[in-house]
C-alpha cells in the first residue's frame, strides 16, 4: 500500500488515473460499517459483503424485532466462519426518535401548499389531512415558522418520499403545518425530525434498554451506537447501564451526533465517548447546507487529535437504487477520507438497497484511491504539535514506530498489545501502511470463573483506520520470553504474507514490550 502513496502536490501521470484499481486482502485502510437488513441478511450475501470490505455489521433497532435481528446475526456468524473474515457487531439504538404512525400502511399523498395536522392521538387513522405521531410534547416544543421533516428515510431534497413541513399554528396538542413539497409516504412508520428543536425525551429509551439487556448482552455486542446523543451525561448514563450487564462493561459507546444540541456539546461528548458517528442525514436538516462540510472537518479533526474513531454516514444514498454513485457522492467519500475519518457507515444502501455488495466494494475502492493522496507527513506534524511535550511513554513509542515505518518504507507495522491501546495510538498517527495488531490474551477472573481477554479488543479495532487485528494463541503471555515472542511474530508475518501485504526483502517495523521496556525494531525479511 505504501508504495502507491502520493502527495497531492506531486505531478500525477494522467494515464495512471486510467489504470484499474487493484484489489487486495484489505480493501482499504478506511473501514466500512454495513447495516444488515432485508437485502443483506442471507449467509451468501453477508459472505460477499465481508469479502468486499465490510468489517463492522450494524443492527438498526429502529425497526425489526429481536428475533429478526438474531436470525441475521446467526447468519453473520456463519458467514464469518465461511469467509474467515473477522467482523464486529454494532447495536444502533432508537433513542428519542419521533415517528409518524400509519397503522393501515396505505400510501399517503401530501400536496404542496395544503395543510396537514400532526396529532399525538394514536386512535386516529393516518391520512393526507392528519398524521398521528408518537410524541405528546411536540406542540409545546415548536412554534409558528419552525421546520419539520417527515419521511421513511428522512428528507434529502431530491426524493418524493419525504416531505418538508412548516409549522402554521399550534392547536392544543395538535400542530397544524403547511406542506412545502408534494410527496407520497408509504409504509407503517415514518421518521419525524423537528429542525433545531429540543425534544424532552430520554436518549436511552425503555425499548433500547430492553434490546441491549436481552439481545445485546446475549450476543456480547462490541459497539453501542447511541442515537441522538445530546450531552456527555447521555454517555455516562449509557455506560453505567452497560456496566450492570456483565460482559457489556467492555462494549464501546459511540456517540451519534444528529442534532444542533449534540453539536453544541460536542467537546464534552467526545471526552466521554469511545468514538463519534457523524449522522449527516439528521444534521443536514438541522444545519444550513453551507455549514455541513464545516462541521464534518471540525469534528473529524477533534476526533483525530483525541485518538478516537470518527465515522461518517450518508455518503452514497443514490446507490440504494443505482449501481454507481453520483460524481458528487464519489467525491464526498474521498473528502471524508482526506479529512481523516476512520470509517464510512452505510445505512439504507446495504439495509434495503438493491446493490449492497457492489456498494461496499465501490466505497472501498474510492477509499483506497483517496488514501494514496492523503498527506500523512502534514498530518503527522500536526498531531505531534497538538500532543506537545513531554509525550507520555506509549505516545512517544507509537509516534516513533510510525515515523520509522515511513522513513524505511516499511510494508507494515506489527504491534503486540493486550489492551489494544498501543495499536490505537499507532493508528492515531495515520501510517500509510497497514498496522497488524497482534492481540495477546490475558487471563482474568470474576471470582466465579476464569476467562481470557482479547476477543473484544481484537474486534473493536475493526472500526479504526489502518488497524487489522490478529488474536494470538492465549498460551503466550503479554510479556513473554524471547522464544514465544519470536513465535508470535512469525505468525504475524505469515499472516501479512498470506494477505499479500508483506513479501520477501520487505521491511517491517515491530513494536513490542520486552520486560519493562517498550521496543521499536526494524526487520528486513529474507527469501
Amino acid at each position: 500500500m505504501h508504495s502507491n502513496h502520493l502527495l497531492l502536490e506531486e505531478p500525477i501521470r494522467m494515464a495512471s488515473i486510467l489504470e484499474p484499481s487493484k484489489s487486495g486482502f484489505f480493501a482499504a485502510l478506511t473501514k466500512i460499517v454495513g447495516t444488515l437488513g432485508p437485502r443483506s441478511r442471507s449467509v451468501e450475501t453477508i459472505v460477499a459483503c465481508l469479502k468486499a470490505g465490510m468489517s463492522v455489521s450494524r443492527f438498526d433497532f429502529s425497526w425489526g424485532d429481536t428475533e429478526y435481528h438474531q436470525e441475521t446475526l446467526d447468519n453473520l456468524r456463519a458467514a464469518v466462519k465461511t469467509s474467515r473474515k473477522l467482523c464486529a457487531i454494532m447495536l444502533d439504538t432508537v433513542g428519542p426518535e419521533l415517528q409518524v404512525i400509519n397503522k393501515s400502511e396505505k400510501a399517503i399523498t401530501l400536496k404542496i401548499d395544503e395543510k396537514v395536522t400532526l396529532t399525538p392521538d394514536h386512535g386516529q387513522e393516518a391520512s393526507s389531512e392528519l398524521l398521528p405521531i408518537n410524541f405528546s410534547g411536540l406542540a409545546k416544543a415548536v412554534k409558528q415558522g419552525d421546520t419539520i421533516f417527515v419521511g421513511q428515510y428522512l428528507f434529502t431534497g431530491s426524493e418524493t418520499t419525504s416531505v418538508w413541513l412548516e409549522v402554521n399554528e399550534v392547536n392544543g396538542d395538535d400542530v397544524v403545518c403547511l406542506i412545502k413539497n408534494s410527496a407520497t409516504l408509504s409504509g407503517s412508520l415514518f421518521t419525524l425530525h423537528a429542525s433545531q428543536i429540543r425534544i424532552d425525551l430520554p436518549t436511552l429509551s425503555e425499548k433500547d434498554k430492553e434490546a441491549i439487556s436481552s439481545w445485546g448482552a446475549k450476543n456480547k455486542i462490541d459497539f453501542l451506537s447511541l442515537s441522538y446523543t445530546r450531552h456527555a451525561d447521555d454517555i455516562r448514563e449509557a455506560r453505567e447501564f452497560l456496566s450492570k450487564l456483565g460482559d457489556l462493561s467492555q462494549t464501546q459507546i459511540f456517540a451519534k451526533i444528529e442534532t444542533a444540541e449534540g453539536l453544541e456539546n460536542f467537546d464534552d461528548i467526545l471526552k466521554e465517548a469511545n468514538g463519534i458517528i457523524l449522522s449527516r442525514g439528521n444534521l443536514g436538516i438541522d444545519l444550513p447546507p453551507e455549514k455541513v462540510f464545516f462541521f464534518q472537518k471540525s469534528a473529524i479533526y477533534k476526533c483525530n487529535m483525541a485518538g478516537k474513531p470518527a465515522v461518517v454516514t450518508r455518503v452514497v444514498d443514490s446507490m440504494t437504487e443505482n449501481l454507481r454513485p453520483t460524481r458528487a457522492e464519489a467525491t464526498d467519500v474521498a473528502n471524508a477520507v482526506l479529512d481523516g475519518c476512520d470509517a464510512i457507515l452505510l445505512g439504507a444502501e446495504t439495509l434495503r438497497g438493491l446493490y449492497p455488495v457492489e456498494t461496499i466494494s465501490t466505497v472501498g475502492k474510492i477509499c483506497a484511491e483517496s488514501e494514496k493522496v492523503f498527506d500523512q507527513d502534514e498530518f503527522f506534524r500536526k498531531t505531534v504539535r497538538f500532543v506537545g511535550e513531554p509525550m507520555i511513554h506509549l505516545e512517544a513509542i507509537a509516534s516513533t514506530a510510525v515515523r520509522a515505518a515511513i522513513k524505511v518504507k516499511a510494508s507494515a507495522i506489527i504491534c503486540f498489545t493486550s489492551s489494544g491501546r498501543a495499536a490505537r495510538l499507532i493508528a492515531k498517527y495515520r501510517p500509510t501502511m497497514p498496522v497488524i495488531s497482534v492481540v495477546i490474551p490475558r487471563l482474568k477472573s470474576n471470582q466465579l470463573r476464569w476467562s481470557f481477554t482479547g476477543a473484544f479488543e481484537a474486534r473493536q479495532s475493526l472500526i479504526i483506520r489502518g488497524l487489522f487485528p490478529l488474536l494470538a494463541d492465549p498460551r503466550h503471555a503479554a510479556e513473554s520470553t524471547k522464544a514465544t515472542n519470536e513465535s508470535v511474530l512469525k505468525v504475524a508475518l505469515d499472516h501479512g504474507k498470506a494477505a499479500g501485504v508483506i513479501k520477501s526483502h520487505d521491511r517491517v517495523v515491530v513494536c513490542q514490550k520486552v520486560g519493562d521496556a517498550s521496543v521499536v525494531k526494524i526487520i528486513e525479511l529474507e527469501d
